[in-house]
């Protein structure tokens, strides 16, 4: 069920009012966040006057927009005017953004409500968001593990009902993996496919802007508002670049029976993800997930991504190579939090010690020493060449199917402080979704099944990847698993 759909048609024929479900959704925040801690900063009086626009607009019979009284939680790495924009840092405590980003914008044209900002780990580096300055964020199927991160607080707020959808950003994984876990749906666009105009900048060349919701159709309407070409980001694009129209045609196309759209579909299964590694109870549920759409008349064939095992290398070298040219920037001088010292040295040295958290600085440190002399070609010009031939696996692949399906997370939500001491266990959270980061490829993730642990009722997600500008395309394929 479209969650957008139904509080659209309640506003347009009056049963509620925009306000009234404002109001609805800041109560729940009221009763539900002290414990789970998704919200960084909530500004309800621009959030009533949003509403109060909405309303007048059904009042005089205007056209509400596409998304008009639907609330929306933002990740506090995108700049809303008029609310804080941390970066789950103490570098930027005290920053309020000065303009919106380009979804933002969007967002706000298309009738959006915007609630407020939501917890994250600190610049968006972590799996867990146990990395943010301002405490964890809960999993509110479980308040004793992790929501996944680094979208942890955007992922919690739409699974905790305090908002109909949310804005994360992934760059190797940092939507799907925090969906998966909450189970909710996770939809991370093509890169180029939405603006990273207004983003804090992590890795450049991986970071992409996405939306969470409860249902592929919510994410689908999202999508459908942020995405396009941006004159402020020389990296997007539109989506009418791809050259196999008619099959785009066949799952953009809402007359289409069920039937149809799955007729010759062909999903590709890759052994290189069923491998060791991944816990058997998830395994399965994914294979279930996946036996559902054969089962429908979907041919299924396993294929290979021989150099999927060098991903999560490769991503560990590029993305703190770009982590540690973004934030040069963070110095005490221009912006951000600046401590006291005696010489300009200490000042840049004392500010960067203090402002950055642990992770932060161990991913600038590695960077910094990937990108020195002597490191430069073994290193990153290294992983460079390897990250195209992972690219080229995508494509040898997608020569034979049309999307491949794989788990989401290698594990369920796993207990706070499991994998905070080792960086190397934690990173492998990232196992399944660095693939796709790295090739630029659009992926969601979906619940798939939920198991009992520990007394919890913990969700089991599968990944769906389409090939590049596929991004409908894996959307309906989704939407199919919603109603087989």
């Amino acid at each position: 069920m479209s969650l957008i759909n139904d509080t659209q048609k309640k506003i347009k024929d009056r049963e509620v009012s925009a306000r009234d479900a404002v109001k609805e959704y800041l109560n729940v925040i009221k009763e539900k966040d002290s414990e789970i801690h998704a919200y960084l900063d909530i500004n309800e009086e621009e959030a009533m006057m949003q509403a109060d626009s909405v309303d007048s607009k059904v009042d005089n019979g205007e056209d509400i927009g596409l998304l008009g009284g639907v609330t929306i939680a933002v990740k506090d790495n995108i700049l809303a005017r008029g609310f804080k924009c941390t970066a789950g840092s103490k570098m930027l405590e005290n920053y309020r953004a000065p303009y919106d980003a380009t979804v933002i914008r969007k967002l706000r044209e298309a009738g959006a409500i915007i609630l407020g900002k939501t917890n994250l780990d600190e610049f968006a580096m972590g799996s867990s968001t146990e990395n943010s300055a301002y405490g964890p964020t809960k999993n509110p199927c479980d308040l004793s593990r992790v929501p996944g991160g680094s979208s942890g607080g955007s992922a919690a707020a739409v699974a905790a009902g305090m908002c109909a959808l949310s804005l994360g950003s992934d760059t190797g994984g940092s939507i799907r993996q925090p969906a998966a876990f909450c189970g909710t749906v996770g939809f991370k666009p093509t890169y180029g496919a939405v603006s990273r105009y207004g983003l804090i900048a992590m890795a450049s060349s991986l970071d992409q802007i996405g939306p969470i919701g409860a249902s592929v159709d919510d994410v689908k309407a999202v999508f459908n508002v942020i995405r396009g070409k941006d004159k402020l980001d020389a990296t997007s694009f539109d989506m009418d670049f791809r050259s196999d129209k008619e099959s785009a045609k066949r799952f953009e196309d809402p007359i289409s029976e069920l039937s149809e759209k799955i007729k010759d579909l062909r999903v590709g299964v890759p052994k290189e993800y069923f491998g060791k590694g991944i816990d058997d109870k998830v395994k399965e549920a994914v294979e279930r997930a996946i036996k559902k759409y054969e089962e429908n008349g979907v041919k299924v064939e396993e294929v290979s991504l021989p150099h999927t095992e060098y991903g999560l290398a490769v991503y560990y070298i590029i993305m703190p190579s770009e982590v540690s040219a973004n934030l040069a920037r963070y110095d005490g001088i221009r912006y951000g939090q600046r401590a006291k010292a005696d010489s300009l040295f200490d000042t840049y040295e004392e500010t960067r010690r203090y402002g950055f958290g642990e992770e932060v600085r161990r991913r600038i440190m590695l960077g910094t020493h990937t990108l020195s002399s002597g490191y430069y070609d073994a290193y990153y010009l290294k992983a460079q060449k390897v990250r195209v031939l992972i690219k080229q696996d995508f494509v040898n692949v997608f020569s034979k199917v049309d999307v491949i399906m794989t788990p989401a997370t290698p594990s369920v939500p796993f207990k706070f402080g499991d994998k905070s001491k080792d960086p190397v266990l934690m990173y492998l959270s990232d196992v399944f979704t660095v693939g796709a980061s790295l090739a630029g490829l659009p992926a969601i993730t979906l619940p798939c099944d939920w198991v009992k642990e520990g007394g919890s009722e913990l969700p089991i997600s599968f990944q769906i990847i389409g090939r590049e500008g596929g991004d409908f395309e894996i959307l309906e394929i989704a939407k199919l698993y919603e109603n087989l």
